[in-house]
């Protein structure tokens, strides 16, 4: 029998997969393959059996249930020579019971061959020119054909409808240009009708009737052209000075085009205030100009859509859900090119500063945070994308992660040495501009440099691991800001080791845990004490003069410990394991 499917639709009534993709809100296709990118048309969603007849039309999306090994991969070839947009498989390791599994060994056998299966059908798929999606084991196939249908029917009754200009975030990122700049940010498009401004109060009279305008006054208009102002912005991406005209009531300005290729999208302007612009503002606009570019190019419900499979399509290959060859495809990177990936994590306030919000110690409400995280990743794109236009930036658990593709290696003697500096420079100055701009505590760190996309995922993994050790007071408090693994390698091992010995109960002295237990009580100071004293090699003026204790004091509580606990500190092994256990406790 056929195909199950809706009448066809007629031809281009449909939408791009991208927007299906979208639209289905959190991701249960996962792209494994798209060799002509995201932008091919899905008109029609269709679900093929082992008992139908293979066909397909031009614009299909096709459902492949319970077919697997030699047999999926003649189907994907025959499904895209017939023009299908798509094929969704189930290929894994976790398939549900009513999936046709070929008998095999233990859990991890069946992992691999999943594994193998969908390189082997992601090979078939580029070489056939289908894209391929990778189906999650627990969504059921009625489901997904039922939810995928009623998109593309919804897409099909609103091709006609105007949906607007993304305006929402551009004020956000007016709001961002402001703080790196120092200066008063008004958005214009084309036609210079004003699309976003930041706050301020020292605002000369043009920028006035601008924003009051929502468009900057014709005579005003036409001193820029007089000027050549207008045919800069339009030439390119150099920042344009205009000085200040006291006589016009002008105040000194920067601008900016904003291009998507060669086409003007519009300008970004900063006018200076009472205080002069900050140092580093002509490249805080070139990065702006390339994020905004992204939230001006379509309409509202487009542009952000398309920001969000950018950030979509990195979270999927930071966690290796995908192939690199899905996101190459779709934001033109190479894929056997260097890259490398930096982590961020924001937390408490800076030193010296204030809790904007619950500041009576209570944590901000969802709100405030997820405001906070918008502005860090606005900061990281200006700052990241003024470094190298290719570069990626989304947020994970709480982390907001940049990707730097294309890496090459540096002219001279430097080689790949001269690239990681650079990357560290351009972090540490990010840090310290979030810092500025937020008035919290922002901590960064970079991942070793690997030699193709398809590893960034091991440069994610170790930026995790050195944040997490960087989050953690191993050694009287150190803030780092930013560092890599060859920082704080021994603090990164050390913490590792101590949270596997905080998983396992068994891998505890009682004599330690006596100590903790009777310091708790009587409020002797001995835990701090005695780790302060191991840590220094049994140092005892080196151990108070941390703890601003005389030293007596000190040998005093340390005998006191070793009294109160039965440890024999001159045993080496009672030393090293009675200083991981207190480490561990005190983490």
């Amino acid at each position: 029998m056929p195909g199950h499917s809706v009448p066809q639709s007629e031809e281009g009534s449909g939408l791009p997969l991208r927007r299906l993709l979208l639209a289905l809100g959190d991701p249960i296709l996962d792209v494994a393959a798209a060799p002509d990118g995201l932008d091919v048309q899905v008109d029609n969603v269709v679900i093929i059996d082992p008992e139908d007849r293979v066909e397909a039309r031009e614009g299909d999306l096709v459902l492949l249930i319970g077919v697997r090994g030699g047999a999926a991969r003649r189907l994907v070839r025959a499904l895209a020579a017939q023009g299908a947009t798509a094929v969704a498989v189930k290929a894994g390791g976790h398939a549900p019971a009513e999936e046709t599994i070929p008998p095999s060994g233990d859990a991890r056998g069946r992992s691999r061959s999943g594994a193998d299966e969908l390189r082997t059908l992601r090979a078939e798929a580029q070489e056939s020119g289908v894209a391929l999606l990778a189906v999650r084991p627990e969504v059921r196939w009625d489901q997904l054909q039922s939810v995928c249908q009623s998109i593309v029917d919804d897409a099909r009754l609103n091709t006609s409808e105007d949906l607007g200009e993304a305006t929402g975030d551009l004020f956000s990122m007016a709001q961002t240009i402001a703080q790196l700049t120092g200066g008063l940010v008004s958005i214009e498009d084309s036609a210079s009708r004003v699309l976003a401004y930041s706050s301020g109060a020292e605002v000369d009279e043009l920028r006035r009737l601008s924003v009051l305008g929502r468009q900057g006054p014709e005579s005003y208009l036409a001193l820029l052209r007089e000027w050549g102002v207008f045919t800069k912005l339009r030439a390119g991406e150099e920042v344009v000075r205009i000085e200040e005209h006291p006589d016009l009531g002008i105040r000194r300005r920067l601008a900016v085009g904003i291009h998507a290729g060669r086409q003007p999208l519009g300008a970004i302007w900063v006018q200076e205030g009472s205080q002069p612009l900050s140092q580093h503002a002509e490249e805080a606009l070139l990065g702006a100009a390339r994020t905004t570019a992204l939230q001006m190019i379509r309409q509202r419900t487009q542009t952000s859509a398309g920001l969000r499979l950018r950030e979509d399509l990195l979270s999927s290959l930071l966690e290796g859900r995908i192939d690199a060859s899905a996101l190459a495809d779709t934001v033109e990177v190479h894929t056997e090119r260097a890259a490398l990936v930096a982590a961020f994590s924001l937390s408490h306030p800076a030193s010296g500063e204030a809790e904007p919000e619950g500041a009576d110690g209570e944590r901000p409400d969802r709100p405030v945070r997820e405001l906070r995280r918008r502005q860090l990743i606005d900061l990281v794109s200006v700052h990241t994308a003024a470094y190298r236009r290719s570069s990626l930036v989304t947020e994970l658990d709480g982390r907001v992660y940049v990707l730097l593709p294309d890496l090459a290696r540096t002219p001279g003697g430097d080689g790949w040495r001269g690239v990681e500096q650079s990357v560290l420079a351009l972090t540490r100055k990010t840090v310290a501009a979030a810092r500025a701009a937020l008035g919290l505590r922002v901590q960064a760190a970079v991942g070793s440099l690997v030699e193709r996309l398809r590893d960034v995922p091991e440069s994610r993994a170790e930026a995790d691991r050195v944040l997490d050790a960087m989050g953690r007071d191993l050694d009287g408090g150190t803030d780092w800001e930013v560092a890599t693994i060859s920082d704080v390698r021994s603090r990164v091992l050390i913490s590792e080791t101590l949270a596997h010995l905080r998983a396992d109960p068994s891998l505890r002295d009682p004599r330690v845990s006596r100590l903790i237990e009777y310091d708790q009580a009587g409020g002797a100071d001995l835990v701090h004490s005695l780790l302060a004293y191991l840590e220094a090699f049994g140092d005892a003026r080196a151990a108070a003069e941390r703890l601003h204790i005389h030293p007596n004091t000190l040998r005093y509580r340390v005998r006191r410990a070793a009294s109160v606990s039965g440890i024999d500190l001159s045993d080496p092994g009672e030393r090293l394991f009675t200083q991981l256990q207190l480490l561990m406790e005190q983490g």
